[in-house]
């Protein structure tokens, strides 16, 4: 019984808690300058270091039969990278410029104004409906079980 008290009255943990109340929760620091590389990540609009960035341009319209260094690329070797070198480079994706807009949207009409009219004159050709339907002798009396069967309604005959 003893040691249930003592383990109840936790002695370690009544020891400790004046420590931790004594110390300050939030600690706030006020600052007064910049250091120098947050004055210079300030200072550079385009947040890349003050490295020289070249005006962006596609690899691929460059010459392909200039002397470049690098033959693939189509750079010349110390020539500065442009930052979105991958998004301009020879490997990325290839600028779509066969078609102005314009001719773009006429192409695409002629294909709808195609596919449309093609739908139009299949359905009017197309024949949806049988010419004439089929009729049977006793209405199928004997191929659905003979006459004790339930029979199938015969054309003209008024539904029980």
């Amino acid at each position: 019984m003893f040691s249930r008290r003592i383990v109840a009255a936790r002695p370690l943990a009544h020891a400790v808690a004046p420590a931790l109340a004594r110390r300050p929760q939030f600690i706030q620091q006020i600052r007064t300058a910049l250091t120098e590389a947050e004055h210079a990540e300030l200072v550079d609009p385009n947040m890349n270091g003050g490295y020289i960035n070249p005006p962006a341009e596609l690899r691929n319209t460059r010459d392909p039969y200039a002397d470049w260094w690098d033959k693939q690329d189509r750079r010349n070797y110390g020539e500065p990278v442009h930052e979105d070198n991958d998004i301009q480079g020879a490997l990325s994706l290839h600028d779509y410029n066969h078609f102005t807009p314009g001719w773009g949207g006429v192409l695409f009409g002629t294909f709808v104004v195609a596919v449309l009219g093609l739908c139009g004159a299949v359905s009017l050709i197309y024949p949806d409906k049988i010419s004439v339907p089929k009729q049977y002798e006793d209405g199928l009396e004997a191929e659905l079980g003979g006459p004790r069967a339930v029979r199938a309604r015969k054309h003209g005959e008024d539904l029980k």
